[in-house]
């Protein structure tokens, strides 16, 4: 087995290094979160952060199917360092971009 540190893999100069930075510490996304907390009842909710990189970084690269971003957050190394190793469900990834339009 080998441990990768997912944050070593987004290069400084990179666009997911550009994008990573943004996202995490130059937006305010606020706006996101009180619609995808979820504590009383069902699986918790994807951080929007999250769900804002893998997205905004799948389209950067021409991916547009919720399906091959899952697809991606499961086998690519960049992927996996934006979404900090998760792998939302393309039917999360598919409502997350239909309810912001």
């Amino acid at each position: 087995m080998v441990v990768i540190n997912f944050e070593e893999q987004i290069q400084p100069g990179s666009f997911e290094y550009a994008l990573h930075n943004l996202i995490s510490h130059r937006l305010d996304l606020s706006i996101f979160h009180p619609r995808f907390k979820n504590d009383k009842n069902g699986r918790p909710a994807y951080d929007p952060v999250i769900m804002l990189k893998i997205i905004l970084f799948a389209y950067s690269k021409g991916i547009t199917s919720s399906r091959e971003i899952q697809w991606s957050c499961e086998t690519n190394i960049i992927f996996k360092a934006l979404s900090c190793d998760t792998v939302p469900h393309f039917t999360s990834i598919a409502s997350f971009v239909s309810s912001h339009p």
